[in-house]
């Protein structure tokens, strides 16, 4: 995942809480170690690369899970030496971020230690503002949710009362939510946005929200660093996570209160130059079609909703895949993910739907056989968008998606389990 403002934001902030060893659970600091972001003057280089390092450690770290990995495993997947292994993990186990999980039997000479993560030494809280409802997580180092909320919101009543609504659930989460080991928040909800400057712009069906400084308003209020993400890109970047290689290319389809697309183009989330890839629901089908709430009408967004608002799901999965077929014909990704409430509502006729249309089109186009890109429902459910929001602040932590070292998917050296230990 490329890095950002308000991904550096956290990261410093991180760094900047660790300073001091902390203590063990339940007390400390938030932070990781040897971030080094936003430091200048000569040594800016140096600690940026201290940064990267323990970011490559932690990844394996997470992606070992409660099997641990050894120094010389480390190092091996790293390129980093043995002596720059020790002291990156040092400073994790003063910060309370790693603990030794035993020994492993010895090949000729004294035992290896194994370390593992500690994922309850730092939390990080996931929020999902739709239209009209809340979700709110707290999640651990490995990305496991720890805890969850749902509320009734009104994206409408303005920005006082969304506010309130959030601090309210999250006071609801347990203690930990509100301990110096929450990292910061990742907020996901409708686009457009500008990602980078925090701010919202014309959200569908609620233009009053242009140019509202969301991230800056959330952090004031919460008292911890933001970032803020479309939900169609936090949900995807959660989903990035789970990838067998960590470096495919899917677009993540969401139809609930409206209709977005998340973009992870070789196992990276594709935001666009100007943050503005995915308004998905926003491409016109039919061009004297219903009126959609961006101003326009006969947009694909607009066509699926009120189909499925008539009690005809069959035809707005249909539709639905004339949208996603003209997706993979663009950028020839290899599957297509669908979420949202409208779809879990009735799942096996949309992901039907939209297989469909992509099996129309490979027909058409006499691809040799090739069959037609796979659908699926995405995994986590109505949850899929604010554990990805909670992924937002837990992801640059661990080195970016698609690399070796990615956040432990599947493909990473350990990313099933057990680790083998290199002789």
């Amino acid at each position: 995942m490329t890095s950002h403002d308000s991904e550096e934001r956290v990261a410093a902030h991180a760094t900047e809480r660790a300073t001091a060893p902390a203590p063990a659970p339940p007390g400390g600091g938030a932070g990781l170690p040897g971030g080094g972001v936003g430091v200048s003057g000569g040594g800016a280089g140096l600690s940026a690369l201290r940064g990267h390092n323990t970011a490559l450690v932690l990844g394996l770290l997470r992606s070992a899970g409660p099997a641990g990995v050894s120094r010389l495993e480390l190092a091996a997947h790293t390129g980093l030496t043995p002596q720059a292994v020790s002291k990156i993990l040092a400073r994790l186990r003063a910060a309370g971020l790693v603990a030794e999980a035993g020994r492993r039997a010895s090949t000729g000479g004294k035992p290896p230690t194994v370390l593992r993560l500690v994922p309850e030494a730092r939390y990080a809280i996931g929020l999902h503002l739709d239209r009209d409802e809340l979700t709110a997580v707290l999640a651990d180092l490995a990305g496991r949710t720890v805890a969850a909320r749902t509320a009734p919101l009104d994206l409408g009543a303005g920005a006082s009362a969304v506010l309130d609504t959030v601090a309210g659930q999250l006071a609801a989460l347990p203690d930990e939510a509100r301990s110096s080991r929450v990292l910061g928040v990742g907020a996901a909800c409708p686009g457009p946005l500008d990602h980078t400057a925090g701010v919202l712009r014309r959200v569908t069906g609620f233009p009053d929200w242009d140019g509202f400084p969301l991230r800056d308003a959330l952090a004031g209020r919460l008292g911890l660093p933001v970032v803020l993400d479309k939900d169609t890109n936090a949900a995807a970047l959660g989903l990035a996570r789970r990838e067998p290689d960590g470096r495919g290319s899917f677009a993540y389809l969401h139809l609930g209160t409206g209709l977005g697309a998340g973009l992870v183009l070789g196992g990276a989330l594709y935001r666009g130059a100007r943050t503005g890839a995915g308004e998905f629901g926003h491409q016109v089908l039919q061009l004297d079609g219903p009126r959609c709430g961006c101003g326009k009408r006969g947009c694909v967004e607009a066509l699926c909703l009120d189909r499925a608002a008539r009690g005809e799901p069959a035809e707005a999965a249909r539709i639905l895949g004339v949208g996603a077929a003209n997706l993979v014909e663009l950028l020839d990704i290899d599957r297509v993910l669908l979420g949202g409430r409208t779809v879990l509502a009735r799942p096996d006729t949309y992901v039907r739907g939209v297989a469909g249309a992509l099996a129309e089109q490979a027909g058409i186009r006499g691809d040799g056989g090739t069959p037609a890109i796979p659908v699926a429902v995405a995994e986590g459910g109505a949850q899929a968008v604010a554990d990805g929001a909670a992924q937002l602040v837990l992801a640059p932590l661990f080195g970016a998606p698609g690399t070796p070292f990615g956040g432990g998917a599947a493909g990473t050296p350990f990313g099933g389990g057990a680790a083998t230990e290199l002789r």
